[in-house]
C-alpha cells in the first residue's frame, strides 16, 4: 500500500541521551535526506553535516538509507543519528516537518506501515509491541520467538490443512465421477482436521503460561492483622511500599510491587488483614483481599508464630505456602506446620522464600509448548476454530461441513490478518509509542 505522505519521528528514548535517532518513511525520504545531508549511498552508515533549508548547520550525525520494499516499513525509510539533546532533536524535526508532504507520526504509524504493506502480519506486529516492552529475559525470549514468525507459522500451518481439506472435500463433491479425483479423501480428510482439533486445544492450554510471562506470576499475600503482611511486602520490594504499623485495619487496600525472580516477572500482592470485626471501609477491602486470592496464581498465608491468629475462608482452589512469621521472637517448636518460616526483621528465611516463589514461577511455564497463544483474541478465535472444525466433523451434508471448514479457516486468518481486521487495527497499534 503506496502512502501519500510521509512520516517522522524520534525513535530514541528520551532526551537528553548521547544518541537521538530520527526516523523517516515514506515517498518523500530520499528527497528529505538528500537535502539535508547531500547523496547518500543505500544501506551503508555515513557521516554528514547535516544543513537546515536555508543552510545553516544542524548537527554533525549518521545517516541511513533503506530503500523500499526492503525496508521495515516497506517504504523509502532513513534514519538520522545526531547528538542527543532536546535542541538538536528539535531542531532536525522542525527541519524535516518543514517538507511538503512530511508530518509527525502516530503512535504505532511506522509499524502500521509496515503491516499493511505485507513487511509483518499481525501476530508479529503483537509480538513487536511486546517486545518493545519486555522487562525481564523471559518476556525477550517469548516475544522474539514469535516476532520472528513461530506463532505466525503455526497458525499459518493450520490454516494451510484447513484449505486443503475444504479443496479436497469439494473435489470430491463436484468431480465424484472424474478419473483424476480419488474415489473418497474424507479418511484422510477427516482424520486430518480430527487430529487438528486436539493441536489446539494443547495449544490454548498453553495461554494460561503466556499470561504468567507477558503480565506476571502473581502471589498475593493473606493472613489475619499484624501477621507481617506489609512487612513482608515491603522485604520483598526492598522498599518502605506499604505502611507498618501495630494498629490493625491499616492496610485496607490492594497494593502490588513487581520483581523479576530469574527472568520471570512475578507481582506481589499486599492486601488487607482479614478479621470479622471490621468496619465499612476496612470490610470493603477484606472482600477485596478474597477475591484476589480466589484467582491468583499463589497464596502466602501467613500466621504471627508468637500470636498465631487463625483465618477463615482461606482459599482451597490455589496454590498455597503457609509461612509463620516473626521466627526472631517466636518459641522454640512454633514453627512445626509451616511450610516455612521468616522473620522480616532480621531477614532469616526471606531467601528461601524468595527460591520458593521463583521455582513456582518457574515450574508453571516449564511444561508448556514451545509457541503459545500471546492475546485473548488469538485464544477466542482459536476456540471458535476449534468448534468449527467440531461441527465439521460432525456434520452429516459434505457441503455443510466443507462451510464450517471455511469458516475455522477463516478464523485462523483473522488472527494473522490474513483476512479482514480492520476494526482491529487502532487498537493494536495505539499500544506503541511513537516513533515505533
Amino acid at each position: 500500500m503506496a502512502s501519500k505522505d510521509s512520516i517522522v519521528a524520534l525513535s530514541s528514548g528520551r532526551l537528553p541521551a548521547g544518541i537521538a535517532v530520527i526516523r523517516i518513511s515514506g515517498p518523500t525520504t530520499r528527497f528529505v535526506v538528500e537535502t539535508i545531508a547531500g547523496p547518500v549511498k543505500d544501506r551503508l552508515t555515513t557521516l554528514r553535516r547535516l544543513k537546515a533549508v536555508d543552510g545553516s548547520v544542524i548537527d554533525h550525525g549518521v545517516v541511513l538509507f533503506f530503500p523500499g520494499p526492503g525496508s521495515f516499513t516497506g517504504e523509502d525509510v532513513a534514519e538520522f543519528q545526531v547528538h542527543g539533546s532536546r535542541a538538536v532533536a528539535a531542531k532536525v524535526l522542525q527541519t524535516i516537518t518543514s517538507f511538503e508532504g512530511v508530518r509527525h507520526a502516530e503512535p504505532g504509524e511506522f509499524t502500521r506501515r509496515a503491516f499493511l504493506n505485507g513487511r509483518l502480519d499481525l501476530v508479529e506486529t503483537e509480538a513487536l509491541a511486546d517486545l518493545v516492552n519486555a522487562e525481564t529475559e523471559a518476556q525477550r525470549r517469548f516475544a522474539l520467538s514469535n516476532a520472528e514468525g513461530a506463532q505466525s507459522e503455526l497458525y499459518s500451518s493450520w490454516r494451510r490443512r484447513l484449505i486443503h481439506a475444504r479443496a479436497m472435500i469439494e473435489a470430491e463433491i463436484d468431480f465424484a465421477d472424474e478419473d483424476d479425483v480419488p474415489g473418497s479423501v474424507s479418511e484422510a480428510v477427516w482424520s486430518d482436521v480430527a487430529a487438528m482439533i486436539g493441536e489446539i486445544e494443547r495449544h490454548v492450554e498453553g495461554f494460561k503460561a503466556a499470561e504468567i510471562i507477558r503480565d506476571g506470576f502473581e502471589v498475593v499475600i493473606l493472613g489475619a492483622p499484624n501477621a507481617g503482611k506489609s512487612s513482608l511486602f515491603n522485604a520483598l520490594a526492598r522498599r518502605e511500599a506499604a505502611i507498618v504499623t501495630d494498629e490493625p485495619g491499616t492496610t485496607r487496600d490492594l497494593l502490588e510491587v513487581a520483581m523479576d525472580l530469574n527472568g520471570l516477572k512475578v507481582r506481589i500482592v499486599d492486601t488487607a488483614g482479614l478479621r470479622d470485626a471490621a468496619g465499612k471501609v476496612e470490610s470493603i477491602g477484606i472482600e477485596r483481599a478474597r477475591a484476589k486470592a480466589g484467582a491468583t496464581d499463589l497464596v502466602l498465608l501467613l500466621e504471627d508464630m508468637a500470636d498465631p491468629v487463625a483465618v477463615s475462608d482461606v482459599p482451597n482452589e490455589v496454590p498455597l505456602l503457609r509461612i509463620g512469621t516473626k521466627s526472631d521472637i517466636a518459641r522454640a517448636g512454633a514453627g512445626d506446620g509451616y511450610d516455612l518460616v521468616i522473620s522480616t526483621k532480621v531477614g532469616a528465611g526471606i531467601e528461601r522464600l524468595l527460591k520458593e516463589i521463583g521455582d513456582r514461577a518457574a515450574a508453571a511455564v516449564r511444561n508448556a509448548g514451545d509457541v503459545l497463544p500471546s492475546r485473548l483474541r488469538h485464544v477466542e478465535l482459536l476456540s471458535e476454530t476449534r468448534d468449527f472444525l467440531r461441527a465439521a466433523l460432525s456434520g452429516q451434508s459434505q457441503e455443510l461441513r466443507a462451510e464450517e471448514l471455511r469458516l475455522a479457516a477463516d478464523r485462523l486468518g483473522r488472527i494473522i490478518g490474513a483476512v479482514d481486521v480492520e476494526d482491529l487495527l487502532d487498537v493494536i497499534f495505539s499500544q506503541f509509542c511513537i516513533g515505533k
